[in-house]
């Protein structure tokens, strides 16, 4: 079974989030990923759907997407070069001699300080989700109090 990440631009109507999103169920799908939000344009949203499961079958959701009535236009992006990046808020637990090494190691993954006090820290970092996953696993044995990860978005990447 592969993934796939799927681009879908919607019409801002009442209900389109779960017309889409029951496409997927009523088929078995479990969406891994899934981020909504508005365009450029206020009357569209974009989501950026991940799911898992045999190509075939996944064809013909897209083809049935591209059916419905808020849906505007359906990417996939099997064969199309993508960037695509996540967020994470991560609280740790930080005392007066481990924060130095937390912000050291965020710093090598990009990440920042979002919020301290004097029993934790919060780093904010946007990567890939290896990257996100890298970083989890390097912070674990500071102690996670709290962790909120973002759906993936993602684009084609542009052409030449």
């Amino acid at each position: 079974m592969s993934t796939h990440t799927i681009s879908v631009f919607v019409e801002n109507r009442h209900g389109a989030l779960s017309r889409i999103a029951g496409l997927f169920s009523s088929r078995g799908y479990n969406i891994t990923s899934l981020t909504v939000a508005e365009t450029e344009d206020p009357s569209t949203s974009r989501m950026t759907i991940v799911v898992a499961g045999d190509e075939s079958v996944l064809e013909q959701v897209v083809k049935q997407l591209n059916r419905l009535i808020d849906v505007i236009k359906v990417i996939d992006f099997v064969k199309d070069p993508v960037i695509d990046r996540e967020i994470i808020l991560v609280r740790l637990d930080a005392t007066k001699s481990t924060r130095h090494e937390i912000v050291s190691l965020a710093s090598i993954f990009g990440g920042t300080v979002a919020a301290i006090s004097p029993t934790s820290i919060t780093i904010e970092l946007t990567g890939t989700s290896q990257t996100i996953g890298d970083f989890i696993s390097m912070v674990k044995p500071y102690g996670i109090k709290e962790l909120v990860r973002s759906g993936k978005v993602a684009m084609a990447q542009a052409r030449k």
